[in-house]
């Protein structure tokens, strides 16, 4: 008999600190997976990003296991570390709160390429500039 889906969990969790407390204790809870196997899978898999948010997509399956797919960190906390900064402007229009090179959002643009909706490496890094300008940042050339 072939495994049936039961449901699909989304969350963000730190990297390499995923705990069964709350969001993961919640969010998997209620399928009956096993919570600390998962979070043994995850922060093994998450070990290089450590503190930052990673989000995760959980599909449980009817006999009570689990595919786990990690995606890239959040993009606000690349830029944050690029920039040097603990958090964004709170008015950002008039609030600048450092700066990032466009060398800085190409790299990130490779590490976010797989996960952004962009059809080739330009397009992507007009999304980071874009998103580095929302929280504060100064985009320099």
């Amino acid at each position: 008999m072939a495994k049936q889906l039961m449901g699909i969990a989304r969350f963000h969790v730190p990297g390499g600190q995923a705990t069964p407390a709350p969001p993961v204790g919640t969010s998997l809870g209620r399928f009956g997976i096993n919570l600390g196997q998962f979070v043994q899978q995850f922060n093994e898999r998450t070990r290089q990003h450590l503190g930052m948010r990673i989000p995760v997509v959980v599909r449980v399956y009817n006999d009570r296991s689990f595919e786990l797919e990690t995606k890239s960190p959040v993009a606000a906390d690349l830029l944050k570390q690029a920039a040097g900064i603990a958090k964004g402007a709170s008015n950002p229009p008039r609030e600048k709160v450092g700066k990032v090179t466009r060398a800085q959002i190409e790299e990130i643009a490779k590490v976010k390429m797989s996960d952004l909706n962009a059809r080739d490496m330009d397009h992507a890094v007009r999304i980071l500039a874009g998103s580095a300008r929302s929280m504060g940042l100064d985009v320099v050339d």
